[in-house]
């Protein structure tokens, strides 16, 4: 039988100074296919692997705009095209009164895009990782620090990156397996 595609090495790390200061190395040396994982949010790390770029503003901002149309165009359909009522003689495309519930659907359409886009970006839900096949993979939600490298990484090779990680000071350098 055919050994599986190896989906990338996971190093273990004792400290959050030896995790940070892996990342930095990991990410001088050319890896960009690179994920930590913490027990805790760690903004020291978000900036060692550069990940603060995000999509989910465009989102949102497309969002509001779609809600900001949805909102207006709805109350002019119903005011003016479908059912135009004369009261008091005004006119019976009056804005003003479109303010307040176009408002109130732009930030409805907002939220709803800002918690899909990020469920959608997160990749989530994810009921399974290929990391969760590492044995002390549990502690990272406890106490241990884990730093991945995806095989797709152009710069990944196997024995070079296990010495690379080794070499960062990990405590345990495990292949992931899909």
């Amino acid at each position: 039988m055919s050994r599986p595609r190896l989906y990338g090495l996971l190093a273990e790390f004792d400290t959050p100074a030896g995790i940070v200061r892996a990342a930095q190395e990991v990410r001088a040396q050319g890896y960009r296919k690179v994920d930590a994982y913490t027990p805790y949010p760690m903004e020291e790390l978000t900036d060692a692997l550069h990940l603060h770029a995000s999509r989910v503003p465009s989102i949102v901002l497309g969002g509001g705009i779609l809600g900001m149309l949805f909102g207006w165009g709805l109350q002019y359909y119903t005011a003016v095209v479908d059912y135009p009522i004369n009261i008091g003689g005004r006119p019976v495309y009056a804005w003003p009164a479109f303010v307040v519930p176009t408002f109130e659907t732009t930030v409805l359409f907002s939220a709803f895009a800002a918690v899909l886009g990020m469920l959608a970006l997160n990749g989530l839900p994810q009921p399974y990782h290929p990391a969760f096949n590492v044995p002390g993979f549990v502690r990272a939600s406890r106490d241990r620090f884990f730093l991945g490298i995806e095989a797709d990484d152009p710069k990944f090779d196997l024995e070079r990156t296990r010495a690379l990680l080794r070499a960062l000071g990990a405590s345990e350098v495990s292949e992931v397996e899909p």
